[in-house]
């Protein structure tokens, strides 16, 4: 019979768990053996003590099993998922999923909604009026079935162990456990049931993993997970010191997803889209020479066909995407200019800094069970390296009818202004692949 207590007190020494521990202790907390306060006293043992790549691997995988695992079977079309680990102004889900379904590939996202200054999908989604993101399993189907993609959240009956865990590690400073992580994103991830998986691990101040070794380590521990499931992993490490693009909160950046679909926006956005997606079609087999890969994506993405299947997956789930065009949630809001105090070049912009003035304005949430304005958000008028002078416009920050000066201070202060431009840091800091057979490529 499982003993919880002993099983905290074995990792609590630096014990290693087998297997059958770890499958009971998961079992355990879907059926309500293992209490809440064992189930976080053995994540902070973890913390300290940690879980070797055996450990982490068993606990990805009982995840998973922990509820209904899909399977697809979509006869002539490849099967994809996306994750990424989340940061400030990253909608680059909005992208990549109909630009992959663009090309032909089949992508069943089940996302999540964001925590502290990171944004969630299901949140920037939701500022489209009518949308719906909870689809059931059969709905899921059928969409992606006839769309090629559909964005959901994620069901109860998929991976509830791992909902059960993550709550309790969101309240007890056990979230940025390298291992846990890795457990988590990936039990979901097998679960999805795609064979073919790209993985985004965001670096820097506005990432959960701050320094690169971090972000790095995560990376591979979940593409080695994957891997050995059978699932061939592309994991990119990018850089988030500075946020993405050119807007940060939720409708804004539905905004500027639309902007890149429709052949526009910010280049470190456009860029970085099209890297996942041609990955993906290298990885999945759909496009297997890089080249002929990027120009697919590229093509996709010039000929307005991405668009299109945004389109069609907001039409689906129930949304109004042109209601939100001709009245955005951001349009209702106070629009607050920020203007430079001095001259000189951008050299940076703090994406911490500014994740937590969206956050502070109610654009993100302490508690998952918190609501949020989808209105608020900055949107950057000043790029990093270009030239300003004092007074020029840096950004405009959309807030509620109060406060704007304050954020206005704010977000000035996040803004690092040099007598000389910064050397251009690379937007993918480093790459992990490995192939479905459980052998690095």
């Amino acid at each position: 019979m499982f003993d919880p207590v002993a099983f905290i007190a074995a990792k609590k020494s630096g014990a290693q768990h087998s297997a059958d521990q770890i499958e009971s202790f998961v079992e355990g907390l879907v059926s309500g053996a293992v209490a809440d306060y064992q189930a976080a006293a053995w994540a902070m043992a973890v913390c300290i003590k940690g879980l070797d790549r055996d450990e982490t691997a068993v606990l990805a995988n009982a995840i998973a099993a922990s509820g209904a695992r899909l399977s697809w079977a979509l006869p002539g079309v490849r099967v994809v998922d996306k994750h990424s680990t989340g940061g400030v102004g990253d909608k680059i889900s909005l992208v990549v999923v109909p630009l992959a379904a663009a090309c032909g590939l089949a992508v069943p996202k089940l996302s999540g909604r964001g925590l502290g200054i990171t944004g969630g999908t299901l949140d920037k989604l939701e500022s489209i009026p009518g949308l719906r993101v909870g689809l059931g399993e059969a709905e899921l189907r059928e969409q992606v079935a006839e769309h090629g993609l559909a964005i959901a959240a994620q069901s109860e009956a998929i991976a509830p162990a791992d909902g059960v865990l993550y709550a309790l590690r969101d309240v007890t400073a056990t979230i940025d456990s390298i291992p846990l992580i890795a457990a988590s994103v990936m039990g979901k991830k097998l679960a999805c049931g795609a064979p073919t998986l790209a993985l985004d691990v965001k670096c820097g101040r506005g990432a959960f993993m701050a320094e690169y070794d971090d972000a790095f380590a995560l990376a591979e521990l979940m593409a080695d997970i994957g891997s050995a499931a059978g699932v061939t992993v592309r994991a990119y490490v990018s850089s988030m010191d500075h946020p993405l693009g050119f807007a940060v909160g939720n409708s804004l950046e539905v905004a500027e997803a639309l902007e890149v679909l429709s052949g526009e926006g910010p280049a470190d956005v456009v860029e970085l889209a099209l890297t996942i997606v041609a990955g993906l079609l290298r990885d999945s087999g759909a496009r297997p020479a890089p080249r002929a890969a990027r120009e697919a994506a590229g093509r996709a993405l010039a000929t307005g066909a991405a668009r299109e299947k945004f389109a069609a997956m907001i039409e689906s789930q129930g949304g109004d995407l042109a209601k939100f065009q001709s009245d955005p949630p951001h349009s209702r809001r106070q629009r607050v200019e920020v203007r430079s105090a001095a001259e000189g070049f951008v050299a940076g912009i703090d994406a911490r800094a500014i994740g937590e003035v969206v956050r502070s304005l109610g654009g993100g949430r302490l508690q998952k069970d918190e609501s949020v304005d989808h209105g608020v958000g900055i949107r950057f008028r000043a790029a990093r390296g270009e030239r300003i002078a004092a007074g020029d416009l840096l950004a405009e920050a959309f807030v509620p009818e109060s406060g704007g000066q304050t954020v206005a201070d704010s977000v000035a202060a996040a803004f690092d202004i040099g007598p000389q431009p910064a050397l251009p840091k690379p937007l993918i800091l480093g790459q992990v692949l490995r192939a479905g057979s459980g052998t690095a490529s």
